[in-house]
C-alpha cells in the first residue's frame, strides 16, 4: 500500500459495516448506493484486502474487515472530537438512527414520542425496529437499543432507562364469568394469557412462573400487544406494564396492590456509536421522557408490597 486510506472512504466502510446493506449505508450517508459501492471497492483495492462478503442478504465483514473496524472507529472518534471542539459543541443533528425497542414499548410509547420529536429535527430520520425480540447490537443491527438484559461484555454505554412494574389485568367480561379473585391464592383457578415459553426474548419475561403455581395458559403469543388483545377478548388474565393497557376500559387491574413484578429497561449503545451526535440526541430524548412520565411505568396509589419475585439483576 503506497498511500494511506482517505478518512471519507473509512467513513463509508463504517456505515456499511453498521447498516449491512448498500441501501442502509446510503441513507445514513445521504448518497446514492452506487457511491457507497464505489468507495468500498476503492478502499479494498487500496488495502489489497476484501473487507466484506457480498450476498443477497447484504454485506458482512470478513476477518480483515473486522480487524479494520477498531482502527476506523478510533479515526471516527478523533474526527468527532475535533468537530466538537471547533464548533463549540453546536453540531447539526442529521442522518439516520436505527433504534431497537420491545414491541409494546415501541408501539405505545416510543412511536408517539418520535412523531413529535422529529418535527423539531427535520434532518434526522429514525429506523424503529419494533419486534418481539431485542436488537442485536453486537452485529450492529441497531445503533442503540432498549432491552431487559444489560450486556456484561463488550464496549457499550449502558444506563438504566426506567424501572417498571407488571400488574395483573383482565377484561370485565372475563371477571364476570369466573370466580371472584379476592386474594393471590384465587389466581390458581383462573386462565392466563402469556408469552410462548420456548420463544422468550429474555428470562426476565418469565414473571408468571414466579407467582407460586403453574399458571393455566390458554393462549400464548410472542408479543405483548397480541396478549393484550387476547386478554381484552376475555381469554384470561395477563401481566403487563401500565403503558400497554388501553384506556377504553377493556382491561382492568386485578390485585394491583398485592401482585406485581418489577423489571428494568436498559438503554444500550456501542461506545463508538454513542459518540455520534444523532445517536446521543435520541439517547437523551428517551432518558428525559422516561424520567418525566412515571405514570406510564408504575400505577399510582398507596405504596404496595411487592411479591418476592426473583430477578436476574439487582438495583
Amino acid at each position: 500500500m503506497k498511500t494511506l486510506p482517505e478518512w471519507t472512504d473509512l467513513r463509508y466502510f463504517l456505515e456499511l459495516a453498521r447498516a449491512g446493506t448498500l441501501s442502509g449505508a446510503s441513507r445514513r450517508l445521504e448518497v446514492e448506493h452506487t457511491t457507497v459501492a464505489r468507495r468500498i471497492d476503492r478502499l479494498e483495492a487500496q488495502l489489497g484486502s476484501t473487507l466484506f462478503d457480498r450476498s443477497r442478504e447484504g454485506y458482512e465483514l470478513t476477518e480483515m474487515g473486522l480487524a479494520l473496524m477498531p482502527h476506523a472507529e478510533v479515526m471516527e472518534s478523533a474526527a468527532l472530537a475535533a468537530q466538537d471542539q471547533l464548533s463549540g459543541n453546536q453540531i447539526e443533528v442529521r442522518g439516520v438512527v436505527r433504534l431497537g425497542v420491545p414491541e409494546a414499548l415501541g408501539v405505545r410509547v416510543i412511536t408517539p414520542l418520535l412523531s413529535r420529536f422529529l418535527q423539531g429535527h427535520p434532518d434526522l430520520s429514525i429506523d424503529l425496529l419494533v419486534q418481539p425480540r431485542f436488537a442485536n447490537l453486537a452485529n450492529r443491527e441497531a445503533d442503540l437499543g432498549v432491552m431487559l438484559d444489560a450486556p456484561s461484555t463488550g464496549r457499550y454505554m449502558v444506563t438504566r432507562l426506567v424501572s417498571f412494574r407488571l400488574y395483573l389485568y383482565a377484561s370485565p367480561a372475563y371477571l364476570a364469568r369466573h370466580r371472584p379473585i379476592l386474594r393471590q391464592a384465587d389466581l390458581a383457578e383462573h386462565d392466563f394469557v402469556d408469552y410462548v415459553q420456548d420463544r422468550l426474548a429474555s428470562n426476565e419475561l418469565n414473571f408468571l412462573d414466579e407467582l407460586g403455581f403453574v399458571p393455566r395458559r390458554r393462549l400464548c403469543c410472542t408479543g405483548m400487544m397480541a396478549q393484550a388483545e387476547a386478554a381484552a377478548a376475555g381469554l384470561g388474565l395477563m401481566m403487563a406494564p401500565p403503558y400497554v393497557i388501553p384506556e377504553d376500559g377493556r382491561l382492568v387491574p386485578v390485585l394491583q396492590h398485592e401482585v406485581f413484578a418489577e423489571r428494568s429497561y436498559w438503554l444500550v449503545a456501542p461506545v463508538d456509536l454513542y459518540r455520534l451526535p444523532r445517536v446521543r440526541t435520541v439517547w437523551n430524548l428517551l432518558r428525559e421522557y422516561a424520567d418525566a412520565q412515571p405514570g406510564l411505568f408504575v400505577n399510582g396509589g398507596p405504596a404496595p408490597v411487592a411479591l418476592p419475585l426473583p430477578r436476574t439483576r439487582k438495583g
